[in-house]
């Protein structure tokens, strides 16, 4: 398929199907980083349910750098991998002592900030900027693969990236990227995959029996009764071991504090 065949495949398929979510229509910097921030890992339906009330708690930079780490993770909870709630924390503190609360609107700017890579830096652009900087998620992989790379294995992103800066509008960055994005979602429920033939795909581990899943435990137990995280090994058939290695691991990430032989919930 030529590029100009590409292009309108996608905008015509977009102009029909369209997905709404709060975050397309508040396109503000704080909304878009909070967003992007969530999807990290989590597929659309689980943030939509969460987004909000996120959003009615904590709703600028300067409220987020204010927050606890309890009423974080309470505000948190059901999205998982809560490493990403401490890390849009530390963000927001950055941009409110270093940056007067203002995101920056330059790659290299937003790319040395805790937490953003390249790829979310550009994410960030073209949502909250509408500026044309090219990005890769796991929807717009699906969408290059399945059109470019329909028989290759092992593709690379470096292989991708041309495609994206050949393609991409410069006029409606925004929308185009959300054209990808949900055209990719639709590729998904239609067919295998296509983003197993990429070099970065990883199969996501089972979460049950997993270290995640004990790490989640422990935190939803010391928010609801603090200092009985040994629990979680009672409820988990874990052993005392894991219990206290994940403690440990959890207090050097800044979600635990130990003292006088038990941990709660750090206060920062």
């Amino acid at each position: 398929m030529n590029l100009s065949s590409f292009k309108k495949t996608i905008w015509n398929y977009y102009k029909k199907n369209r997905r709404e979510f709060l975050w397309r229509t508040d396109t503000s910097p704080y909304s878009v980083v909070v967003s992007e921030i969530m999807l990290q890992q989590t597929q659309a339906p689980r943030v939509v349910a969460k987004y909000e009330s996120f959003m009615k708690k904590f709703p600028n930079f300067e409220t987020l750098a204010a927050a606890n780490t309890a009423e974080l993770l309470k505000e948190w909870r059901g999205l998982g991998y809560n490493s990403r709630a401490l890390r849009l924390r530390s963000l927001a503190r950055t941009l409110v002592e270093e940056h007067g609360g203002k995101l920056p609107r330059s790659p290299e700017a937003l790319v040395a900030l805790p937490g953003i890579g390249p790829n979310t830096a550009g994410s960030i652009l073209a949502f909250a900027f509408n500026i044309p900087h090219p990005f890769i998620e796991t929807n717009i992989r699906t969408v290059f693969i399945h059109f470019f790379f329909k028989q290759k294995e092992e593709v690379s992103d470096q292989e991708i990236t041309p495609l994206v800066l050949k393609t991409m509008d410069r006029e409606k960055p925004r929308e185009w990227f959300y054209a990808l994005m949900d055209y990719g979602v639709m590729l998904k429920k239609l067919h295998k995959n296509p983003s197993r033939q990429s070099l970065h795909y990883k199969k996501q581990s089972t979460f049950k029996g997993s270290n995640r899943e004990l790490r989640g435990a422990i935190l939803r137990l010391l928010l609801e009764k603090p200092h009985r995280a040994i629990e979680a090994a009672k409820k988990l058939n874990r052993t005392a071991g894991e219990v206290s290695t994940t403690l440990e691991i959890l207090a050097k990430e800044g979600f635990l504090v130990h003292s006088r032989g038990k941990f709660s919930i750090a206060r920062q």
